[in-house]
């Protein structure tokens, strides 16, 4: 007995910042850490370390640095750039604790899961540490709208590399990379790693950053709920 294809469109979505607000996230979780360490800790700390986690993680991107060192090291710098005396692994430990309790949504994120999970098929894809995202996603409550959940750690590869999307599309039942279309908030990791993997991408833009290029997205929005539009322009 034969079945028929799923023709939907496939719709891989990022969650850090694009469907879950990682920014006040980190925030909490870090000052957090810092109180249970007695350091001291205010915004400007916060933006310290902001500015140099990005920096690692693009470090992992590029394959300079593994996660576990990405982990321990942005603390570590952190410690140095403050001049202040702190066990970076402790501080990873207590942080990646907090971060894994709780969540805040991005604006128009739960509307958008509603709406696309009845006519598309959806999948979520991370770069986030397994325990970390399982707990984020658990509170949250979004699992439901995934076909599956990709995360990077477990997948064994992380994105933008074209191994880590040729591993998930591995595991979509009737995989069609032309109904396919990648939607995330990072340029280094989301829309290249859609680029490499061959799919649409959609570059999701809120505070409206000047891309200085080369990575180009198919599609940019501003806001999530401009998303159905790109869907309609790209798949009809």
């Amino acid at each position: 007995m034969s079945m028929e294809k799923d023709t939907r469109t496939i719709v891989l979505i990022d969650l850090d910042n694009t469907i879950l607000d990682f920014n006040t996230a980190e925030y909490h979780a870090l000052g957090r850490a810092f109180e249970t360490l007695g350091l001291p800790f205010d915004a400007e700390i916060a933006a310290l370390y902001n500015r140099i986690n990005i920096r690692h993680w693009e470090k992992l991107e590029d394959g300079i640095l593994t996660r576990e060192e990405v982990l321990v090291k942005r603390f570590e710098a952190l410690f140095e750039e403050l001049g202040v005396e702190g066990d970076a692994d402790q501080t990873q430990a207590l942080y990646e604790t907090n971060l894994s309790r709780g969540h805040w949504f991005m604006p128009g994120a739960e509307a958008l899961l509603e709406t696309l999970s009845k006519s598309c098929r959806l999948f979520l894809c991370s770069n986030g540490t397994q325990r970390v995202q399982d707990g984020r996603i658990a509170s949250a409550g979004i699992a439901p709208y995934f076909e599956n959940i990709f995360i990077s750690e477990h997948m064994g590869a992380n994105k933008p590399e074209a191994r880590y999307f040729d591993l998930c599309f591995r595991e979509i039942p009737d995989f069609d990379g032309g109904r396919t279309i990648l939607l995330g908030d990072s340029l280094t990791s989301d829309i290249r790693g859609g680029k490499n993997a061959g799919i649409l991408t959609c570059w999701f833009n809120p505070n409206r950053k000047p891309n200085p290029g080369p990575i180009f997205p198919d599609y940019e929005i501003a806001a999530l709920s401009e998303f159905d539009a790109v869907l309609y322009k790209a798949f009809g």
